[in-house]
């Protein structure tokens, strides 16, 4: 799910706009803040306001994956996995997240759901974009109006890289048969779209199953891009497309307001015209 997310670009108009970032790794990715320099502040208030700010995110990144992931031993994730601990004993947010993702298993037929076909509560199909949410919300209850949000290619934005305009966040998507070049960017921010999420099977898609689904592998995909207003949306829709194919992505396409960008297996493109507005290639 590696988007290479960035500000500005040809085309779009007025300055460059002048950012700062901070990164830290979590859930098994590299996650990132960026937000704009503002004129007139002191450079040293920026820089605190934003270390603080990626010391929330980080915190709460972090705390979600000790309890959700598979991957550490410790995790209660990894305590129900192995038998030790029901779903009914297990912490309110974790029984939370199962019932929002089981909502989305009944919404997309089956394409996305929160088990492992041997039974198995498996939530990473949907954890990383709660992650996101939450992270949204709290720096929202810091006060800041613009920031991008990057974890792993998963990107939620609010505002503008240059504060108070309509200049739009530009989130690349990488190419899956090359991951040196970008198929788009699309802009997000202000009019359009605040969310983009991939899912692909070059990257971590151990959460991705076809889930018996009846002609799953005629329209099979190697990728799915999806722009929503909501991270969650686009990252649950991106994975349901993936397991269910051409019959998921219809449904999605028709149920929800989303733009998305597929790309099969045999390397050909589907785009819906948001992504065709901006040049995907050979779209």
């Amino acid at each position: 799910m590696q988007h290479t997310s960035k500000p500005g670009g040809p085309g779009l108009g007025g300055s460059e706009p002048r950012l700062r970032s901070r990164t830290f790794p979590s859930m098994g990715t590299v996650v990132s803040l960026a937000v704009p320099a503002a004129p007139g502040t002191a450079p040293q208030a920026e820089v605190e306001e934003l270390e603080a700010a990626t010391a929330v995110v980080e915190q709460l990144f972090n705390g979600l994956d000790r309890a959700f992931s598979l991957y550490r031993p410790d995790s209660e994730a990894s305590a129900m996995a192995r038998g030790e601990l029901a779903l009914a004993d297990a912490s309110a947010g974790m029984r939370r997240l199962y019932v929002e993702a089981s909502e989305w298993r009944t919404l997309t037929d089956g394409a996305f759901t929160a088990e492992r076909p041997d039974g198995v509560v498996d939530l990473a199909g949907i954890v990383k974009a709660h992650a996101l949410r939450e992270a949204g919300t709290s720096l929202l209850a810091l006060g800041l109006k613009d920031w991008c949000l990057n974890a792993g290619g998963d990107v939620l934005v609010v505002g503008s890289p240059i504060p108070g305009s309509a200049r739009p966040w530009l989130a690349g998507i990488v190419d899956p048969a090359d991951r040196t070049a970008l198929l788009t960017a699309l802009p997000l921010g202000n009019a359009g779209k605040h969310a983009l999420a991939t899912s692909g099977t070059s990257e971590r898609g151990h959460h991705i199953w076809s889930a018996g689904l009846q002609g799953v592998r005629d329209e099979g995909f190697r990728q799915v891009s999806v722009a929503a207003d909501g991270i969650i949306t686009a990252d649950v829709l991106a994975t349901a497309i993936m397991a269910g194919g051409a019959r998921t992505l219809a449904l999605a396409t028709s149920q929800w307001d989303v733009e998305v960008l597929a790309v099969k297996n045999d390397g050909g493109l589907l785009a819906t015209p948001g992504f065709r507005n901006v040049g995907a290639r050979n779209s």
